[in-house]
């Protein structure tokens, strides 16, 4: 489980990084069954990634896997080519969802959208971190 008091402060982390490389994100916290528990749109960010952070915290909880790591293997000839219309389209294969683990188990995802790949996975992992 994923509380919304740790969900805020993975929130907490990652908003700074963004702000530190000065591209204004959306970040967005997950639990176990990867329903959204909290979201943050910063001020500038682009209202078309809103979707898509929720979706890369979704995709790295329900595949246990970072969007950065999904996106090498599904590539073609991959073994999970085809992947990203699966789940109704859910899921992204570029980086910017991470993981939240607990005790070695799964318990959520972190996904953030709005500035290159590389940008958004390391606002990401700080607030992946923080968890």
């Amino acid at each position: 489980m994923v509380t919304l008091e740790e969900a805020r402060r993975v929130i907490e982390a990652a908003e700074p990084k963004a702000s530190e490389i000065r591209q204004p994100m959306n970040i967005a916290v997950v639990d176990e069954g990867g329903n959204l528990v909290s979201h943050v749109r910063m001020d500038g960010a682009w209202i078309g990634s809103i979707d898509i952070s929720i979706n890369k915290a979704y995709t790295s909880r329900a595949f246990d896997i970072s969007t950065k790591d999904l996106a090498q293997y599904s590539q073609s000839g991959g073994q999970f080519v085809g992947i990203h219309v699966s789940n109704h389209g859910r899921v992204m294969v570029f980086a910017g969802g991470i993981p939240l683990t607990r005790g070695g188990n799964m318990v959520g995802g972190v996904g953030v959208s709005g500035g290159s790949g590389e940008q958004d996975h390391t606002a990401a992992e700080a607030g992946a971190k923080a968890f």
